[in-house]
């Protein structure tokens, strides 16, 4: 046998054993030898030896001084044991910190360690290991050294960081993402806690990286110059609901005028508010509907009163067509320069149409762009009532009685979803600083028997605000007091912890709120309701700081993706297949997810050829309408032609067409369901999308779409976006395959699902595993899922997916003619769910994803 040493003499000792010695000389307490004990009268606390026979020997009182003075070598023994045997433990210091504590320099800057562990990881360091491992350049001289403002902005020359970049970069994952450093996710396990903080607690997110882009121009140009860019599905950004200011719209911008074609992104529509003596204000007041309870008493009042004043309106101020008016467009960052375009176009067709019908008559439309000039939080969360209640302290000065309502109701409120959705409120508030550290308004149960009379309506006298002023915003560019000023003037108070008094020099900071929700129409998801906070620029930090302290969790883009997937709503880009952001970040997608598996060996790695995937980099979308495959940017960058743009223009007439016929198009919206159960009652579909298509764009004074659109080419060519509930096991993952299924197939999957005693199995059945190895052939794929995951909020799989419009008409006829015995309508449809890398077939209903 091989010896253990290298000489074979024993001498060298290995690791383990070093080890054990060092925990054993540790962990012994030092013994005072005999011979160095000098006795005398004034240690001695009492006799060593008593006597058997009693208690004799013993003292009648014990000295305290002079028992510890005998004792003190034992004791000091004691001590150092502990210390040693502490210090001496597996664990490093940083790993003694709680997860939010832990910094990733920790381990090689002593100064990141909290001051109570300093010492100890400054023993725990190596100076020889250190020094062996290279040699530090040398500093620059003083003269050369960068300030650190130059330095940051040397590190932002391809990227822009936001205020809050230095917080996130020692907590979050960080990755250049739209131009900006954005956080992706935290660097401690969170994805479950941040769920929990969504649905019971609260989360914030800095959204400040958003777009926004300022309209400024008469009243009836503006509407009709957005009725040509947005949605037509849903309100129109210019209905009175929305443009006397106290509501904000959620909704979907596309290329000018080529709707269904040319979807861009999803936007949020801000109309400024009239000032309080307009007309229109003061007539939206006393149009607001009254309280339940006091609706009979003020009824036959308001009809009398409004009689005697509609003459005095009619003189008042200029009418609203001749009055300027202020809107905001928050885009998402992908999408700025393709929104700008768009917004653009329809100014200038606006505009040209206006001078035609009045030659004489001066029109214009100012656009603006206020990136980097305000600061947006999303904080979602039924506890973000009372975050934001103790973060922000209204300005005394501020006299509304809306206000004073909307306040008073704000901490009592179990989630934002008790205002109306969408509603602007504007206020000023203290510097937050002045109250550091905050603490969150505490609920108060109201009696059984109380009816709320204070119900807070959306009005223009709520969002009144002086955010919209650009000269308010430069003011307070950046405050007037920095961090050290405060607390110079915290330490003169006489008693500590005690806020801060504003005082007449302090600053007042205007702030947007508005309330935000994710929902979706018509499904059983739960919604997350929450707030978005707009305030001006350089007080990012000085909010965060307020609304972070007291618990409420911070999500990076993941969090932000996973509230959307759990209130099964759509997220831009991943889950809008035609959209203009989509096949930047498909390809950015299937580049990184090829390389990660280009990197594994091909044993570690799935056989996609084998497995039978074809397309398992990104959604074949074009191959399951039927449509030729196109050129994506790393095969076009090898044709000759790269870098060469056409220099004509496409004719208005012709947006939307190609060489090969229409575009394809994502039918979406909340008159979906409508649109499609009315094409159900006709018998050619190609004609009835096509009336529904131009029955939506004349809602928005658009032109119906051209004779070179034939009916049929753009049936073929659309999509549907959908939700995917899987029956039983299984979860899809990003990519997955959707398979259409057949008539006889659909009826042994009903079978081996349904439950003599109601719902589904709880466990597979030996039919179900069956049922599930059986993979349809390639020609029944008939669309994708854009996000699947396990569903939190649902406790099973769920997915967002793409269709075809055609394949979904032919579930829904399938469904039919198997429940002919039922007069209900389907709304969930039987297909088969395969992940790509997967080798079984689950059962999984769909249905139409309105939003």
């Amino acid at each position: 046998m091989a010896p253990k040493r290298k000489d074979g003499s024993g001498d060298e000792l290995t690791g383990r054993e070093k080890k054990k010695m060092k925990m054993t000389a540790a962990r012994t307490i030092a013994v005072q030898s005999a011979n160095t004990v000098s006795f005398s009268e004034k240690s001695v606390a009492g006799p060593s030896k008593v006597a058997v026979n009693g208690l004799n020997g013993l003292p009648s009182a014990i000295d305290v001084e002079k028992f510890a003075e005998a004792r003190a070598f034992e004791i000091d023994a004691m001590h150092n044991a502990m210390k040693n045997a502490s210090a001496s433990s597996t664990s490093r210091a940083w790993q003694a910190l709680p997860r939010h504590l832990r910094r990733r320099a920790a381990s090689h800057d002593v100064r990141r360690v909290p001051l109570r562990l300093r010492e100890k990881a400054r023993a725990e360091m190596d100076p020889l290991h250190k020094k062996a491992s290279g040699h530090s350049l040398p500093k620059l001289g003083k003269n050369k050294r960068l300030k650190r403002t130059e330095l940051f902005a040397k590190r932002q020359r391809e990227k822009s960081w936001l205020e809050t970049h230095i917080w996130h970069a020692k907590r979050m994952k960080m990755d250049n993402l739209w131009g900006y450093r954005l956080a992706v996710h935290p660097t401690e396990k969170s994805y479950r806690p941040s769920h929990r903080a969504s649905v019971h607690g609260s989360i914030i997110h800095d959204a400040s990286y958003h777009s926004i882009i300022e309209l400024k121009g008469t009243e009836p140009i503006l509407k009709r110059a957005l009725d040509t860019s947005c949605d037509p599905n849903g309100p129109s950004p210019g209905s009175r609901r929305y443009s006397s200011g106290s509501r904000a719209l959620e909704t979907y911008i596309y290329k000018s005028g080529s709707y269904p074609f040319g979807l861009i992104s999803p936007i949020t529509v801000i109309w400024k508010p009239l000032p309080l003596n307009s007309p229109s204000v003061i007539d939206e007041e006393n149009k607001q509907v009254p309280d339940p309870v006091f609706a009979d008493q003020s009824s036959s009042k308001r009809k009398r009163e409004s009689k005697g004043k509609e003459k005095e309106k009619e003189n008042s101020t200029l009418p609203d067509s001749e009055t300027p008016r202020v809107v905001w467009i928050i885009s998402h960052p992908s999408a700025y320069q393709d929104v700008l375009s768009s917004i653009r176009t329809s100014a200038s067709l606006t505009l040209e149409a206006f001078r035609r019908e009045d030659e004489n008559k001066e029109v214009e439309i100012e656009i603006g762009d206020l990136r980097g000039q305000v600061n947006i939080f999303e904080i979602m969360g039924p506890k973000s009532n009372q975050v934001l209640k103790g973060a922000l302290s209204p300005i005394s000065q501020d006299k509304r009685e809306d206000f004073k309502k909307f306040w008073s109701r704000f901490t009592n409120m179990q989630t934002s979803a008790e205002m109306s959705r969408g509603t602007v409120v504007g206020f000023k508030v203290v510097d937050p600083r002045l109250k550091f550290p905050p603490k969150n308004a505490q609920v108060q149960a109201p009696p059984v028997n109380d009816i709320p009379s204070t119900t807070v309506f959306p009005s223009a006298q709520l969002a009144q605000c002086d955010l919209w002023d650009g000269a308010v915003r430069t003011k307070l560019a950046r405050p007037r007091y920095k961090k050290k000023d405060l607390d110079e003037r915290r330490s003169k108070l006489l008693i500590p912890g005690t806020p801060l008094n504003p005082e007449r020099q302090d600053d007042r900071i205007p702030v947007l709120l508005i309330q935000r929700s994710l929902e979706a129409l018509e499904s059983k998801t739960q919604g997350i309701h929450g707030w978005t906070l707009i305030i001006p620029s350089g007080w990012a930090m000085a909010f965060f700081s307020s609304l972070v302290y007291t618990g409420t969790r911070v999500g990076g883009q993941r969090e932000r993706q996973t509230q959307a997937f759990e209130a099964g709503m759509p997220y831009f880009p991943r889950d809008l297949p035609t959209s203009v952001g989509y096949d930047t970040y498909a390809t950015a997608r299937a580049k990184e997810d090829k390389g990660r598996w280009d990197r594994k060996p091909p044993a570690k790695r799935p056989n996609y050829e084998k497995l039978g995937t074809s397309s398992p980099w990104r959604a074949d979308w074009h191959g399951v309408l039927g449509l030729p495959c196109p050129k994506f940017e790393d095969e076009a960058n090898t044709s000759g032609a790269e870098g060469f743009v056409s220099t004509q223009r496409e004719p208005a007439d012709e947006i939307g067409i190609t060489d090969e016929g229409p575009q394809m198009w994502l039918l979406r919206g909340s008159e979906v369901p409508s649109v499609i159960s009315n094409m159900s009652k006709m018998f050619i579909k190609g004609a009835a999308v096509l009336q529904e298509v131009n029955k939506l764009r004349a809602k928005r004074g658009l032109e119906a779409l051209g004779s070179s659109i034939r009916a049929d080419d753009l049936l073929k060519r659309a999509l549907v976006s959908v939700r995917i509930s899987m029956c039983g096991r299984g979860a899809p993952e990003d990519l997955a395959i959707i398979y259409q299924v057949s008539n006889d197939e659909g009826k042994k999957w009903e079978r081996a699902l349904r439950n003599p005693l109601g719902g589904y199995h709880e466990e597979e059945t030996e039919e179900e595993e069956k049922l599930s190895e059986v993979i349809p052939p390639e020609s029944s794929i008939i669309g994708y899922v854009t996000t699947g995951h396990f569903s939190l909020s649902q406790g099973q799989g769920f997915g967002i997916g793409a269709i075809p419009l055609v394949k979904f008409l032919e579930l829904r006829e399938q469904a039919e003619r198997r429940h002919t015995n039922t007069t209900s309508l389907i709304s969930s449809l039987l297909v088969k769910v395969r992940n790509r890398s997967g080798q079984q077939c689950r059962a999984a209903h769909i249905e139409i994803l309105a939003c």
